[in-house]
């Protein structure tokens, strides 16, 4: 029974580390690259799995105390709305400068549409050299 525990306990242990390696993200992973911490579980598996979740797992951000439902909003460096106000005339100029962009879209849209209506008549106006 021990035996089947020294020889259980090290194959779990590296097939979680390898497959732990596999599933990390490349840019997470500390101190050596992704494939020579796979290679390294592989060769030495209860030292390299032990090295694998000592110095080479992501460490993982500590969610933040104040958890939304949207992921994007909990980066680190990511200021939530301070002063109400402020964040309502924001976007009250948001809305102005929208407007403005569709009023001078549709005036450079009508302005088009003239001109390609002048260029219309003026091919009809044209005399063609008929023998």
């Amino acid at each position: 029974m021990i035996r089947l525990i020294f020889v259980l306990v090290p194959l779990i242990l590296c097939i979680f580390c390898v497959v732990d390696a596999i599933t990390s993200r490349d840019d997470e992973i500390r101190n050596l690259p992704k494939i020579l911490w796979i290679v390294l579980i592989l060769v030495f598996p209860f030292v390299g799995s032990i090295a694998w979740l000592a110095a080479g797992r992501p460490r993982y951000a500590q969610p933040s105390r104040l958890a939304t439902e949207f992921p994007e909003y909990d980066r680190p460096g990511r200021d939530a709305i301070s002063d109400p106000v402020a964040d309502a005339e924001f976007l009250r100029k948001v809305r102005e400068r929208a407007e403005e962009q569709r009023l001078k879209a549709a005036h450079q849209k009508a302005e088009q549409a003239r001109l390609e209506a002048e260029r219309e008549r003026a091919k009809k106006d044209l005399p063609t050299d008929e023998a």
